[in-house]
């Protein structure tokens, strides 16, 4: 299996640690419209990460029992 798949679920986990991270920030400053905004992108970047992964498992069985 190809480095740049694993990489990009990699880059896509670290994304949604970014915007929970900027999202806990916000709020920290009493920002709460922003908080809410980030915290909607962390868990956007977070779903699209696990699907990315579950992706790369159903291939990884296809390729294994092919």
């Amino acid at each position: 299996m190809p480095n740049s798949t694993h990489d990009r679920a990699a880059e896509l986990h670290n994304l949604a640690e970014h915007a929970h991270a900027a999202a806990a920030a916000a709020h920290g400053k009493a920002d709460h419209l922003t908080a809410h905004e980030l915290s909607k992108k962390a868990l956007e970047h977070s779903l699209n990460a696990h699907k990315h992964s579950e992706q790369l498992v159903e291939e990884a069985e296809k390729s294994g029992k092919a």
